[in-house]
């Protein structure tokens, strides 16, 4: 075997395509489009390299025409689950064992065929099957998995140059060995990136994993798992098993093997999934390593020294891109009474500018939410604001006769505890509360109170002492905070993501503090001139 200190790429963010009339990507993506509408799909399992099929099947339909079927994915149950783990705990043996550069050089490939042969095909299944429009599907699907992949290689290898120092006679030096056992991965049906990262980044450390996506998200996931066996990655690595979250969950929380747990998703079953691998730590043969990144309740501060039409751009995007449904969406906002009513009137004129529809017209900045029992959630908290006597500023209209589409909705409050500025939506619902310009650093307090999430937040102001009062007061307010930006767009590289408090562990996926949670790391000493008497020169004779 040859040795060599290996140097990977210098990983750069993936270009976002414009995707403007006459480009070359759009008309790509366009036709990907029509293909695959007029294809019905029929989704296995993947366990151990092997497609999986039963005779349980699951419609997949696209949100905003859900008279239109894709195709079907095949449901499984425990038996599954348990074959994935035995799958998984048998290609371990080679795979922990397989030199790193040669897991870098899979994932690399995976990243190209991402951002070059796969580019429509990923992105054109994020749109039909998550309803996202072809920019929200290209930062996605295309340009942050891409970037996660790249980044989490390099930053493999900085995690693995990190060596403690040594003194003379003898060497010292820190090996990172992946976890004992498995790491069951759960992802949410709103980011294909996300999907694909949770999977991948313990599998780049050497882990071998079970991985369950949302059901809404089965038709990209399906994309990846090709993308990932494409690019080389060995059978059992990665399974991908479609079954119900609380049957897999029973079993991979129970199973001795279970080494980690990665999450993106709700708080409520963040919760269940953390108290079902606690009632059976003494079963794991290891303390399972948690990792999840949950809701949250973001904000939007604002200052009266800020510019209007740069808090109503901001509000306009963070809020209503993918119909709300980011765990970053701006979800309430805290304006001065001076600034209020410019504002009111730029995202007013921005909201009736909004075209709705699916995504296969380009000029639709809005599309629909994930699916019905969403559809109802969101609707039903418009519905009561509007029992409640809430003014509706803008939009408050839905209709799931075709799709299930809800108009952008903008709130007004008096009372900034009423339950939009307290509970996550998931859905393309702003609560705005007007506060006196004399109370700034009062309503910091009472935001910082308001919510149990600390994800992402804003504050807007030309005033720099009142950033730095924004700033510190609201510390434990986000993970990821902006300065006179939107809450959400966080670049891999650049704006490591989570947040603390109801909203998860905070590990910050897109930077190696995530990676970090993916090995165990072994401190070796050598003594090049061990001792030979017990006796140290204290003991001699005066």
């Amino acid at each position: 075997m040859s040795h060599g200190f290996f140097n990977v790429p210098k990983p750069c963010n993936e270009p976002v395509l414009s995707y403007a009339p006459g480009t070359k990507e759009r008309s790509e993506v366009k036709a990907m489009l029509s293909q695959m509408r007029g294809q019905l799909v029929d989704i296995p399992m993947f366990i151990d390299g092997q497609e999986i099929r039963t005779n349980n099947k699951r419609e997949i339909r696209v949100p905003h025409d859900h008279k239109h079927l894709l195709g079907h994915y095949h449901l499984g149950d425990r038996s599954h689950v348990l074959k994935a783990i035995d799958a998984a705990l048998e290609a371990r043996k080679k795979w922990k064992d397989l030199p790193w550069q040669h897991r870098a050089g899979i994932f690399l490939k995976a990243a190209d065929l991402i951002s070059g042969k796969y580019r429509a095909k990923i992105n054109a299944a994020t749109m039909l099957c998550q309803s996202k429009n072809i920019f929200q599907a290209e930062i996605d699907a295309a340009c942050e998995f891409a970037d996660f992949l790249r980044f989490n290689v390099y930053y493999m290898t900085e995690i693995y140059k990190e060596q403690p120092i040594s003194a003379p006679g003898t060497w010292n030096y820190l090996e990172q060995r992946p976890l004992e056992g498995f790491i069951y991965a759960l992802t949410p049906f709103n980011f294909t990136s996300i999907a694909g990262n949770l999977p991948s980044s313990p599998a780049i450390m050497g882990n071998v994993v079970v991985w369950k996506s949302a059901s809404t998200q089965v038709y990209s996931a399906n994309v990846i798992m090709n993308i990932f066996r494409e690019a080389g990655l060995p059978d059992g690595v990665i399974n991908l098993v479609n079954v119900s979250g609380a049957e897999a969950g029973k079993v991979v929380s129970e199973h001795p093997d279970l080494a980690g747990f990665h999450f993106t998703g709700s708080t409520e079953v963040f919760k269940s999934m953390w108290k079902a691998i606690g009632d059976n730590i003494m079963t794991h043969k290891t303390y399972p390593k948690i990792v999840g990144e949950t809701g949250g309740k973001d904000f939007v501060m604002v200052h009266k020294s800020a510019n209007p039409k740069q808090v109503a751009t901001a509000l306009s995007r963070g809020a209503f891109e993918f119909q709300g449904q980011k765990c970053s969406a701006a979800s309430r906002a805290y304006i001065p009474k001076s600034l209020w009513k410019e504002v009111r009137e730029h995202l007013v004129a921005d909201l009736k500018s909004f075209k709705m529809g699916g995504v296969e017209d380009f000029r639709n900045f809005i599309n629909a939410v994930i699916d019905e029992p969403a559809f109802n959630k969101i609707s039903g908290y418009i519905a009561n604001a509007k029992k409640d006597g809430i003014e509706i500023v803008a939009g408050g209209n839905y209709d799931k006769s075709k799709g299930y589409f809800i108009e952008p909705t903008v709130l007004l409050v008096n009372d900034p505890h009423y339950t939009t500025m307290e509970e996550e939506i998931f859905g393309p619902v702003l609560t705005a509360y007007v506060y006196d310009d004399n109370k700034f650093e009062e309503t910091l307090e009472l935001l910082d109170k308001t919510s149990p999430y600390a994800l992402t937040g804003s504050i807007f102001a030309n005033d720099r002492y009142a950033v730095e009062k924004a700033y510190n007061a609201l510390e434990g307010a986000a993970g990821n905070f902006y300065i006179n930006d939107k809450p959400t767009g966080a670049v891999v590289g650049q704006q490591p993501f989570g947040g603390a408090r109801a909203s998860g562990t905070n590990d910050k996926s897109g930077s190696k503090l995530n990676l970090l949670r993916w090995v165990s790391p072994r401190a070796i000493k050598e003594n090049f001139d061990p001792p030979v008497d017990y006796r140290y020169p204290f003991l001699d004779a005066e």
